[in-house]
């Protein structure tokens, strides 16, 4: 494909709302570009917007950005460049291309600056989507400016792509019918057309434009549910773009030596919040035991649930070990704490103790084999390997049955149907606690 040897791209988010993915994944195809050929990236705050734009939303926009680790290399503010838009549309007046109208609005008269549409065919190559055309006539003589101290969107890209020197212009998919607008202003300015690669948008897994009702749409949400950043970027990354091959986990180093535009596709990519799971998994596991239990030791203490138990760290960092195959983003694990899953493996929980009996069996059984699994417990050693404890309980579970020994072992540690394994469970509460919560349950099927 085309390159300059020191390309320069931007990315131009609105302050208008959070960080979107979208936004995000087309920042970050810029910076691989940008990075992978010592090229520029800029950050451009199209803020021209003054009713809807916040600086709240700016400041998302820019922590979103460090989060994601997109370092840029200048940034820009639309709304502080007014004297350049007004030095230009006045050059544009003086060549005769733009007109000042005066527009009918309903109880009112304004005036607005046009372009005086060529009415020509405009066709450009797409380094994703190939030889693309457009007939500017069905477009009009359009708007460019409210007044000379209000531009408009397609103007005042073309302004600063023109100025800071954009080279490669790499946007998303929904921008390309300002296309043949801008670059009809770019021919009037006399300014270099740009090389342009129109990114296919992101689609919900119901293939409709990804919107707020398939779940999460901004960084920010996924930041605050726990995701990895890098876990993000590799997502992202992967979302119209193919690196070949069967990996599909990289850092940002790695994705930055094998981003090719040539791999990007044209349909629209799918974003599956399982994959995006499934990576932040995969990260987890890179960064080791170390972090991962502090990982989700801290997700423990961030709940409501943890502060009515009085969790304190250690407990904390003791619990997330019971977690570390199983839990794949933090959101999941705090969701469930809040729901009282897990309050037994820090209080003792009150359940009905026909839970403790096994399928068929009757409770006065599962009363006698309580004695049973008691004198087993107590003969184990708690310092030996999980194996080894399940292979000397798997010989005392022969006598009455594996599921008959198993189940209430279970249902004694937890009170519920479903948790980790009760050898995980034993080794968690230790020996004393375990007999402990064994006897009080033979109590309760007594009663």
């Amino acid at each position: 494909m085309s390159k300059n040897i020191n390309p320069v791209v931007r990315i131009a988010p609105s302050p208008t709302g959070n960080l979107h993915v979208g936004t995000a994944r087309s920042a970050l195809f810029n910076f691989l570009f940008a990075r992978q050929n010592n090229g520029k990236f800029i950050l451009r705050i199209e803020d021209t917007d003054r009713e809807r734009s916040t600086l709240e939303f700016e400041k998302n926009v820019l922590e979103g950005m460090g989060w994601l680790g997109l370092s840029y290399d200048e940034i820009y503010r639309q709304s502080e460049r007014t004297n350049v838009y007004t030095g230009e549309l006045n050059k544009l007046l003086k060549k005769g291309v733009i007109y000042l109208s005066q527009e009918k609005e309903p109880g009112k008269r304004e005036e607005v600056f046009r372009f005086k549409n060529p009415n020509k065919q405009i066709t450009f190559q797409d380094e994703i989507r190939g030889q693309v055309s457009f007939d500017t006539t069905e477009l009009g003589d359009f708007v460019i400016a409210k007044s000379v101290t209000e531009p408009l969107y397609n103007f005042a890209v073309v302004v600063d792509d023109f100025l800071s020197g954009i080279t490669h212009v790499i946007r998303g998919e929904d921008h390309l019918s300002n296309t043949p607008r801008q670059i009809l202003i770019q021919e009037a300015m006399g300014a270099p057309r740009p090389i342009y690669a129109h990114l296919p948008l992101l689609l919900g897994k119901d293939r409709s434009k990804l919107s707020k009702r398939h779940g999460a749409t901004s960084i920010s949400d996924y930041k605050d549910r726990g995701f990895l950043p890098e876990a993000m970027v590799n997502f992202l990354a992967l979302l119209g773009f193919n690196p070949g091959g069967d990996l599909e986990i990289f850092s940002l180093d790695e994705l930055i030596k094998i981003f090719d535009l040539k791999r990007v596709q044209k349909g629209g990519a799918v974003f599956d919040e399982e994959k995006l799971k499934w990576m932040n998994k995969e990260h987890l596991k890179l960064k080791g035991e170390e972090f991962l239990n502090e990982y989700l030791a801290q997700a423990i203490l961030s709940t409501n649930r943890a502060a009515d138990l009085k969790i304190n760290l250690e407990a904390a960092r003791k619990a997330a070990k019971l977690f570390a195959e199983r839990i794949s983003v933090a959101s999941e694990l705090k969701n469930e704490l809040e729901a009282g899953e897990w309050d037994y493996l820090f209080i003792e929980t009150i359940f009905g103790s026909e839970l403790l009996i096994w399928k068929k069996d009757t409770g006065e059984k599962t009363l006698s084999d309580f004695d049973l699994i008691i004198s087993a417990i107590e003969k184990v050693d708690f310092h030996a390997s999980k194996e080894s404890i399940q292979t000397a309980l798997n010989k005392e579970a022969e006598k009455i049955g594996s599921g008959s020994f198993f189940w209430p072992l279970r249902v004694a540690m937890c009170g519920k149907d479903m948790s980790p394994d009760p050898i995980s469970l034993m080794l968690y509460f230790g020996k004393e606690e375990t007999l402990v919560r064994l006897n009080n349950a033979k109590h309760a099927l007594q009663k």
